[in-house]
């Protein structure tokens, strides 16, 4: 057996990576801490369990079933719901990460409305110097028009911390990393494509927004830039969910299989190459989690900025005077 996970060598990896999925319940490592509600949609019928004890009893739905183990199905068929809208695990790190970006600035703001003339510390000073660089750096710089950038910048303020602290969820042992799921980083390239193209439609007006799917090109070529710009569109968004689920999956994937080569080996004497590279892959993390939540929301802005075109505030006001 290896080590003390109770599985042959041969299966190590196999049961360290199945902790890095989605799970029903709050799950901190190897253990479940507690059950979360269970909400099923089936045949327009509405179902709602608050435990896994009283699924169970329900007798209408298992999570022991021997064709599906460890998920929801119906007991007589093996069926899944038409939708689950359970609160998973990864869920409930994502309304934890809510309510911590909601308590950060409800301090800070508490701070400001106090001791409005005061010079800012602490947190107050890391949220301030935060605050600037993104709307100096990031916003303003590629989103065209002062007034329009400003009036976005709640949402990438919001954008940015709400994945890096996702992110550094996934560091803290037994964690999980909800934007190693798929689920989340579409969510989150959803609303960024509302608001890339209905900011966009916005500012431009319907006339200029859709003349820009000819690319820049003449109106004889627009049979063939139409629908190079249409699948742009959608590639857009496509590549930053799959950037960062993909980024955030693997350097998880390193470190348990890392750790996993003590148990595969049954040794300790490849525990101090396999915790060296694992300390080093560590930090290389911490630097990725605060690198992505960057880079999807500085590319968020430029492609903003970019279907926005000259289109933004300024550019009207200096036209009509």
């Amino acid at each position: 057996m290896a080590g003390n996970l109770n599985v042959p060598p041969d299966q190590v990896f196999n049961k360290l990576l199945s902790d890095l999925g989605d799970h029903h319940g709050l799950v901190i490592g190897p253990y479940h801490l507690a059950d979360l509600p269970f909400i099923f949609i089936k045949d327009g019928e509405f179902d709602v369990y608050f435990s896994h004890h009283a699924l169970e009893e329900s007798g209408k739905w298992t999570m022991s079933h021997p064709d599906h183990p460890h998920h929801p199905v119906l007991a007589d068929s093996g069926a899944g719901p038409d939708l689950d809208l359970s609160i998973t695990n990864f869920v409930f790190f994502q309304f934890l990460g809510m309510a911590i970006i909601l308590g950060i600035f409800a301090i800070v703001g508490g701070r400001y409305r106090k001791k409005p003339d005061k010079a800012p510390s602490g947190i107050q000073n890391a949220m301030e110097a935060l605050v600037t660089y993104i709307r100096d750096d990031v916003v303003r710089a590629n989103i065209p028009g002062r007034k329009l950038a400003d009036k976005m910048l709640p949402y990438f303020i919001t954008n940015f911390l709400f994945i890096l602290i996702l992110n550094l969820f996934g560091l803290i042992p037994g964690g999980h990393v909800a934007t190693s799921g798929i689920g989340t980083t579409t969510a989150l390239a959803i609303i960024a494509f509302f608001v890339i193209n209905v900011t966009a439609f916005r500012a431009a007006g319907a006339g200029h927004y859709f003349h820009h799917f000819l690319g820049g090109a003449p109106t004889f070529m627009a049979p063939i830039m139409i629908p190079v710009e249409i699948i742009s569109l959608f590639a857009k968004p496509f590549a930053l969910a799959v950037r960062l689920f993909a980024n955030m999956t693997a350097g998880h994937v390193v470190l348990l299989s890392l750790v996993g080569l003590i148990f595969y080996f049954e040794s300790l004497a490849v525990s101090p190459v396999s915790i060296g590279f694992s300390v080093f892959v560590y930090f290389i993390e911490l630097l990725v989690s605060f690198l992505q939540a960057y880079i999807f929301t500085i590319l968020t802005a430029v492609f903003a900025g970019l279907a926005i075109g000259n289109h933004g505030d300024d550019h009207a006001e200096g036209a009509h005077a």
